[in-house]
């Protein structure tokens, strides 16, 4: 069976939301990821995310030590514009991006304008496991009083988010994808703090 373009990325869609509305919820693609033919370059949930999110009227762009290919794939299958780091709507770091590319790729997205909050960039990351890792502590809208979540990986994200988002409405939201086809949605108005072991 393969992918539908239209039923299975609306299914996709309607989880991302209900992630991204209450952060601390993983959601689970892997019913659209079995679908899929092989995917080259990046991972099953990260290209369902790139089917999802991008189109004629938005850019991209892939950090990876497989950028051309992974960028070639993205345009092919979205009609979406490949775009420099500080411009791009939408920035994919893949699991093989050189260790500080994270960090650096975060410093320079865009976080909109006071008179455009929504012109800023939304960064998806590709992690081993949204499920066990550095263990985090979650608050904000959508949230009861805190949640958990972990991920695996470096921690150095955090700080450079929390930067990046001091100065409401302006930020940058995140999406981490895994290699299970799990997907977890940290919105700019989720506080994030590591906890303490």
């Amino acid at each position: 069976m393969m992918l539908d373009m239209v039923h299975d990325i609306q299914a996709a869609y309607r989880k991302l939301v209900d992630s991204m509305s209450r952060p601390g919820t993983i959601s689970d693609l892997s019913d659209e990821a079995g679908k899929l033919e092989q995917v080259q370059g990046c991972l099953p949930a990260t290209y369902i995310a790139a089917l999802m999110l991008l189109d004629t009227e938005v850019t991209f762009k892939v950090v990876s030590e497989r950028e051309a290919e992974v960028t070639h794939l993205l345009s092919q299958s979205t009609y979406a514009k490949d775009a420099q780091l500080e411009e791009a709507d939408f920035i994919f770091i893949l699991r093989d991006a050189a260790p500080g590319y994270l960090h650096s790729a975060m410093e320079a997205a865009k976080i909109g304008e006071l008179t455009d909050p929504h012109s800023s960039a939304t960064v998806i990351i590709e992690t081993e496991s949204v499920t066990c890792g550095t263990k985090l502590r979650l608050s904000g809208p959508g949230i009861q009083s805190t949640a958990k979540a972990e991920i695996h990986g470096t921690e150095a994200w955090i700080d450079i988010r929390a930067e990046r988002n001091a100065e409401f409405p302006l930020g940058l939201d995140l999406i981490v994808t895994d290699t299970s086809h799990r997907i977890l949605a940290l919105p700019r108005t989720t506080q994030v703090v590591k906890e303490e072991i």
